[in-house]
């Protein structure tokens, strides 16, 4: 590990720039595939708040998925190749299966989604492979968690969606290490139950829907600097269980001010998998 990464990972916080949706008491609308439609799109603001984040490490916080809303763990894989989608699908989706249902304690865990995200232009052109998000937010919504179950498992959703469910995410690097743009989790107990602000994206035969978060200067913030290949963070972005502790968390990437100027770029996985209880 290079000197600035083990000056890095003894820090007890950074502080740097987040992106904030702005809240005009509206929800954001897109139209992906619709020209048509387009004069009805309501596109979005964002605004930066310098804020600390935790380095994780060092917090001696136990975090948990119903206090915080994610957990960091080891969790070593098989794959060989996170660009072959086969060879995910094989060996990867399985063994994301089983980490959840360790960590959640459900009965039965359904990967049904990934995403590879890099800056590396040249690889966009999968459907599967895209840019890093920089801007706050959470991956499901109330009406989009429930639409989702019905999407992937049309012919079982209505038993499924009697009895509790989530949707739970795992992120991890598939480079040897996170040198750049590391993963910002947010506290899900820091999140009042405002600024949630509805995100629409809008096709010609469905609506996707996520939320973004509007400032709060109560947010707490955590990442784990130089994550390594086999670490993975599991974090909740729904649970219909208003009981069972943390529901949503938010989370974003973020220029680390301590990375190295000559730091690789970052290459990450994340897996979207229902929780069934």
């Amino acid at each position: 590990m290079s000197q600035t990464a083990e000056i890095a990972r003894d820090l007890d916080f950074v502080e740097a720039d987040l992106s904030y949706v702005v809240d005009d008491g509206q929800p954001s609308i897109r139209y992906i595939d619709w020209p048509e439609e387009e004069h009805k799109a309501h596109l979005p603001a964002y605004e930066t708040h310098r804020m600390r984040i935790r380095n994780g490490r060092m917090a001696g916080e136990r975090f948990t998925l119903p206090t915080h809303g994610f957990r960091l763990v080891t969790h070593e894989t098989a794959v060989k190749d996170f660009y072959d989608e086969g060879e995910v699908l094989r060996v990867y989706y399985p063994e994301v299966e089983a980490l959840i249902k360790a960590e959640s304690g459900a009965r039965r865990v359904v990967v049904f989604d990934h995403t590879i995200r890099t800056p590396d232009g040249g690889r966009h052109a999968e459907r599967w492979i895209r840019q890093t998000v920089k801007s706050v937010h959470n991956d499901y919504t109330e009406r989009s968690a429930p639409k989702r179950v019905r999407d992937i498992l049309p012919d079982e959703a209505n038993q499924l969606l009697k009895r509790r469910y989530g949707i739970i995410q795992v992120w991890r690097s598939i480079a040897p290490r996170v040198d750049s743009e590391p993963l910002a989790m947010c506290d899900g107990r820091s999140i009042p139950e405002v600024g949630f602000i509805r995100n629409e994206r809008r096709y010609r035969d469905r609506t996707a829907e996520t939320y973004h978060i509007a400032y709060n200067p109560s947010h707490r913030w955590f990442y784990f600097p130089y994550m390594t290949r086999n670490e993975a963070l599991v974090f909740k972005v729904f649970d219909s269980d208003a009981s069972a502790g943390v529901r949503f968390t938010a989370h974003t990437s973020f220029d680390d001010p301590t990375t190295a100027p000559d730091a690789k770029i970052r290459e990450s996985i994340e897996m979207r998998a229902f929780a069934f209880y």
